[in-house]
C-alpha cells in the first residue's frame, strides 16, 4: 500500500522488453540500501517489485499485465519516474489509500495556469470515471491529488507549485498519457452493493431479514 506522496523522481537506465513482460532499471536518490529485493516500489503510481539494487540504481520485472494497463511500457532512457516506497505500519497517511494497481491510463486535454497554481483537465474511460467524485481522491502517475470536478469521461485537479516541482508533472503536456487509480473505497462499494442492485435494491424487508433492523 502506498500514500500518493512521491518520495523521489528516478531516472530511467534501461527498458529491456522479454516477450511479452520487461526489465526496469531505475536510478535513484532513495538510499538503495534501505531498499530490498522483493520490497514494493510504485513507479509513476504502478507497484512493481524490487528484483535487484546496486549503486545508485534499482531494478524491476514487469508484468504483462503491468505493460498492458499503464504506461510502464512507454518509458525511455532518461524518463523522470515518481518513486514512492510501500507505507510502513506506524506512517502518517499524508495522501490516501493507494494501492499501486492502475485502473486505466488516461490522457492530459487542458492545462491552465491560475496564480501559480496548475489547473489540468484529463480524459479516461467512462467506466473508470464513474468511480470518481468531486473532492474525492484520485492518484495521478502516483500522485494523491483531490478531484476539483469530474464528468462522464473527464475530470481536474488543481496542482499547487510544489507538487508541480517535485513529480513529472511539470514535463507533462498536452496529449500525453498517465496512468491513473481511481479510489479503492468506491471499487469495493460498487462490488458490495452489485447484488443488491440485481435484487432491485434494499427495503426495509431485506433490511431486517440480514438482521440490520
Amino acid at each position: 500500500m502506498f500514500t500518493g506522496l512521491v518520495e523521489n523522481t528516478g531516472r530511467v537506465v534501461s527498458f529491456l522488453r522479454r516477450g511479452e513482460a520487461g526489465l526496469l532499471t531505475v536510478q535513484t536518490e532513495i538510499p538503495t540500501d534501505e531498499i530490498t529485493i522483493g520490497d514494493s516500489v510504485a513507479v509513476n503510481g504502478a507497484c512493481l517489485t524490487v528484483t535487484e539494487t546496486g549503486g545508485n540504481t534499482v531494478t524491476f520485472d514487469v508484468s504483462p499485465e503491468s505493460l498492458t494497463r499503464t504506461t510502464i511500457g512507454k518509458l525511455r532512457t532518461g524518463d523522470r519516474t515518481n518513486l514512492e516506497r510501500a507505507v510502513r505500519l506506524g506512517d502518517r497517511l499524508g495522501g490516501h489509500i493507494v494501492s499501486g494497481h492502475i485502473d486505466c491510463c488516461g490522457r492530459l486535454s487542458r492545462s491552465e495556469v491560475r496564480s501559480g497554481n496548475h489547473q489540468l483537465l484529463f480524459t479516461l474511460p467512462a467506466e473508470h470515471a464513474r468511480y470518481l467524485v468531486e473532492k474525492g481522491s484520485v492518484a495521478i502517475d502516483g500522485i494523491s491529488l483531490t478531484v476539483n470536478s469530474v464528468s462522464l469521461d473527464s475530470f481536474s485537479v488543481n496542482i499547487i507549485p510544489h507538487t508541480f516541482v517535485s513529480t513529472t508533472l511539470e514535463l507533462i503536456r498536452t496529449g500525453d498519457e498517465v496512468n491513473i487509480e481511481t479510489d479503492i473505497i468506491g471499487k469495493y462499494v460498487e462490488r458490495l452493493t452489485t447484488p443488491w442492485k440485481n435484487s432491485g435494491g434494499l427495503s426495509m424487508k431485506i433490511l431486517a431479514e440480514n438482521g440490520f433492523l
